[in-house]
């Protein structure tokens, strides 16, 4: 902020932020003026009802805090409504976000649900009736870079809240409540909190002040020099060193690179997400290519992808896919500090609409993307437990009628076998192409075993087990 060469720079925020944002440009000789505007559209918290069917009307909007929570919801709510009806919003792509924000908003189009992440808060405009939090938890990382699991914040909550309910539209009162009863307390509470005000601003390091330190210390890889800069680094209480975990995972990443500081530093600054380990290649292979003074054309990048891309068949095509997107996003931001180096931005922009579409195909199936998932998970659970069995000594019928009656020493009887390589080959084409679920699945695998106990008792000849004989005579025709 302070940094800026612009005239005149318009904020738009919380009240919490005024009074930092006053004492920080008062320092530069800045003048702030601060305007409050009202929203014309109020919400309120609604009561839990014991049929959440009765909040799924028209309108309503079920927010989760991650892309699990989101394909959870899904599923549960496609069991009672039509997959028309019912819509994932994607998490962070702006074409497909605006394609399903129109499909919601238009009042002729069948889908009355929308499924999305709390990133709904991040400029859309939704005609939303009602909102319904899934979950009031969301994991954020604490000081020491650690992860932990605390309730939303009074400002993220009236941020989401504020989008029930909009003046332009039919809705001119909005509702905001919870999927679980437990959680509607808490919901309230944290609306009717003060918003604490914010007291420090985060400082990053510069690159002219990493250039500098490094002119002492050689010698020194650039996550190292941030390790020390941050040690020496001394703020008073209007400020803090910000949390540099991800700066530092990509300078480790990409150490080993022939590059000059200052692109070193570039390189490092660049917006990815460490948890996908295909964006994180791509970072690699785009500073490798950059190291050997080698554009990255539109052609080389196309081929890097392995375009072109088809739509997904399952979930994890799905995330794939977005990986991809993020590689894009990835590739447009570096053309912006290096545009010879990264010369076919625009390409990349048309491309990445095609992307979009193909995405967007796969949030509107995204319910039978889940059901398959799913399938697919089970049968290879049931492959996994079939070669399991497949490796115990002896035969599984041997086997079967010496556990009996071995309950009270904590052992299980063994099962029939299960199919054969070829019906789960047969299994797993029907589970891709959509045609099994994963109950028709369990179902179908219930009546085999059925069917396959039945013949082997048919098969068995009678006294041929002492076992057998002994049961015969504890029956009570035999009394």
């Amino acid at each position: 902020l302070t940094g800026l060469c612009a005239e005149e720079v318009h904020l738009c925020g919380e009240a919490a932020a005024i009074d930092l944002v006053t004492e920080l440009l008062y320092t530069t000789g800045e003048e702030v003026e601060v305007l409050d505007y009202q929203k014309l559209v109020v919400f309120k918290v609604s009561d839990f009802y014991n049929k959440m069917k009765k909040y799924l009307k028209i309108g309503p909007l079920v927010l989760c805090s991650a892309f699990r929570e989101r394909n959870i919801v899904c599923r549960r709510l496609e069991l009672g409504k039509s997959s028309s009806d019912l819509i994932g919003l994607s998490l962070t792509f702006s074409w497909t976000k605006l394609a399903q924000a129109k499909k919601f908003n238009d009042p002729d189009d069948p889908c009355k649900i929308l499924v999305a992440t709390d990133a709904i808060g991040m400029g859309l405009n939704l005609s939303i009736r009602r909102i319904i939090f899934y979950s009031l938890i969301k994991p954020s990382i604490n000081e020491k870079g650690e992860k932990e699991l605390e309730p939303i914040t009074t400002s993220q909550a009236l941020q989401i809240a504020g989008r029930a309910g909009r003046f332009s539209s039919k809705y001119k009162e909005g509702e905001v409540t919870t999927m679980n009863r437990e959680d509607l307390r808490l919901l309230k509470e944290i609306l009717n909190k003060p918003v604490d005000p914010i007291k420090a601003a985060g400082l990053h390091p510069t690159a002219e002040q990493i250039e500098m330190f490094a002119y002492h210390l050689p010698d020194t890889t650039l996550s190292n020099l941030i390790d020390i800069f941050v040690d020496f680094s001394q703020v008073d209480g209007q400020y803090f060193v910000c949390n540099l975990d991800d700066f530092k995972f990509s300078a480790e990443l990409i150490q080993h690179i022939p590059l000059s500081l200052r692109v070193r530093y570039v390189f490092c600054t660049a917006p990815i997400n460490k948890k996908q380990p295909f964006v994180c290649s791509s970072l690699l292979q785009f500073a490798r290519q950059y190291s050997r003074n080698e554009p990255l054309t539109f052609a080389w990048l196309r081929r890097y992808i392995k375009w072109p891309l088809h739509p997904p068949n399952n979930i994890k095509d799905l995330m794939d896919l977005e990986a991809v997107h993020d590689v894009l996003d990835l590739y447009l931001w570096l053309s912006y500090r290096f545009i010879d180096m990264f010369p076919d931005a625009s390409l990349v922009r048309d491309l990445q609409k095609e992307l979009d579409g193909i995405i967007q195909e796969g949030v509107h199936n995204i319910t039978k993307l889940i059901k398959i998932s799913e399938a697919q998970r089970l049968l290879n659970l049931e492959n996994v437990s079939a070669d399991s069995r497949s490796r115990l000594p002896g035969t599984l019928k041997s086997q079967a009628r010496r556990m009996r009656g071995t309950k009270t020493l904590g052992y299980k009887a063994v099962e029939p076998p299960s199919p054969s390589a070829e019906e789960k080959s047969l299994a797993s084409r029907l589970v891709q192409q959509g045609l099994l679920t994963a109950d028709m699945l369990k179902q179908l695998e219930k009546e085999w075993l059925t069917q396959r106990t039945e013949h082997g008792k048919d098969r068995t000849a009678p006294g041929t087990s002492s076992k057998g004989s002994r049961r015969k005579k504890k029956e009570p025709d035999s009394d």
